[in-house]
């Protein structure tokens, strides 16, 4: 397959020249998927798909367009060519776009070392019908759970080839196994649901379903009888499942692009500390089973491990090509790309320095105050980091959990609270975002 990906990517790029690019990118992504739910025990939808999907951006002069399609028959290929260079002509003028020079591109790679694809056979239908159906009925079997929402397994599988007029060529496969369910327990207004899932590159390290949906309901089961926490000045802890947003934000804002456009609350301090002297931000696109591991970027630069912030200090923008070029730096191999946009900077795998205490070390810390399990909305002001979400947990009172709460808001200055975070020891390591459970103290709580 990766022969014909090869000829098919060569020939759209030869189509371009042809049509008056001074430089061509392709990627080429075949994609197949299965996904099953139940309801009730039995089969409530099954869908598969499968196809392929072609991407081409040409470059003319200090223009360039993008153009994409699901054929990838010959004859479309010619017109693609022919619609991008035109696209690309009236298109207005860049200073920074352009390829990689050879010397920058990753030449040796050991695809195997990352084990982004499980070579075992896909699960047939059956089996992922097993999964949901295991889920669902061990949710059900959770004391006051009255219903399951969704029960769900689902399969994927791709192949990517990245190919470019200056002589990049590579290509990698992924696939993922997964199992989610949503329990609801309650009845009439005092309904609450919570859910559990687990995804993996490969099936083996899966948790087991009928794990998953034993968790959902006792989950659900928790939030039931849920009320407003009072309103004032609070400890929160933001649990693993959701903590990952915080630093989130913080590496979003660490985006060349945000920052070019000085639409970035961190554009001011790099050096600066960000988070407490003993945190750091560490990228490692180079982790083996997890999903946002890379060999090279979508312009065919080497990915390497690399600190968005050591020791507290801010190091870094997350940069591609032309947004290095903007901000007079250099690309950190941080360049994405789907087929219908061209580059963009984007971050692989991060994980923040675990703590020595675990979640509940921290529940017993911070006294009174609020442990959040979900969220909702987001409002983050880019330019200056403040932050309002509508959030649901438990309030702890004296170091333990006393009721389960909904309905409030967290607020605070985002650039201020990082300062005082403190992680828990509770990171799933497996995930690409690895990032534990994070107490805050001093944020404000509107609820009763």
């Amino acid at each position: 397959m990766t022969q014909s990906f090869d000829a098919l990517t060569q020939d759209l790029l030869t189509a371009a020249i042809r049509a008056g690019a001074d430089a061509a990118d392709a990627i080429l992504i075949r994609d197949s998927s299965i996904s099953i739910d139940v309801r009730g025990g039995v089969l409530e939808h099954a869908e598969r798909s499968e196809g392929s999907d072609i991407g081409l951006r040409v470059i003319v002069g200090q223009r360039q367009a993008n153009v994409s399609s699901s054929d990838i028959s010959p004859n479309t290929l010619t017109i693609l060519a022919d619609r991008a260079v035109a696209m690309a002509r009236e298109a207005p003028e860049d200073p920074y776009i352009g390829l990689a020079s050879p010397d920058q591109l990753a030449e040796v790679w050991d695809i195997d070392t990352l084990e982004l694809y499980d070579s075992t056979p896909e699960p047939s239908p059956k089996e992922l019908q097993d999964f949901a159906t295991a889920s669902e009925a061990a949710a059900l079997g959770v004391k006051d759970v009255d219903q399951v929402q969704s029960a769900s397994a689902g399969y994927g599988r791709s192949e990517v080839f990245m190919a470019a007029t200056n002589g990049f060529k590579g290509t990698y496969q992924r696939s993922n196994t997964g199992i989610s369910c949503v329990a609801i327990a309650g009845q009439g207004a005092d309904m609450e649901r919570d859910y559990d899932g687990d995804s993996r590159i490969f099936a083996s390290d899966l948790r087991s379903a009928k794990d998953i949906g034993m968790r959902a309901g006792e989950r659900a089961v928790e939030r039931v009888g849920a009320r407003k926490p009072p309103t004032g000045a609070f400890p929160v802890l933001f649990d693993e499942r959701i903590s990952t947003s915080l630093i989130g934000h913080l590496v979003g804002a660490a985006n060349g692009a945000a920052v070019a456009r000085g639409a970035s609350w961190l554009r001011d301090k790099m050096g600066e500390l960000v988070l407490p002297a003993s945190l750091s931000v560490l990228e490692d696109p180079h982790r083996a089973r997890v999903a946002g591991s890379r060999p090279f970027d979508a312009e065919g630069l080497p990915t390497r491990p690399r600190a968005i912030v050591k020791d507290g200090a801010l190091q870094g923008w997350t940069l591609d090509l032309a947004t290095a070029r903007k901000l007079n730096m250099e690309s950190t191999g941080n360049a994405k790309r789907g087929v219908s946009s061209p580059p963009s900077p984007g971050t692989w795998n991060v994980a923040l320095t675990q703590g020595s205490h675990s979640r509940a070390d921290l529940i017993a810390q911070m006294g009174t105050g609020l442990l959040v399990t979900s969220m909702i909305g987001s409002t983050i002001n880019p330019n200056t980091g403040d932050y309002s979400r509508g959030a649901a947990g438990f309030w702890v009172e004296n170091g333990e959990i006393t009721y389960p709460v909904n309905e409030c808001t967290i607020a605070g200055s985002l650039p201020e609270f990082l300062q005082r975070i403190t992680p828990a020891n509770d990171a799933r390591a497996h995930l690409s975002s690895v990032v534990p459970s994070l107490l805050v103290e001093g944020l404000t709580l509107a609820g009763d």
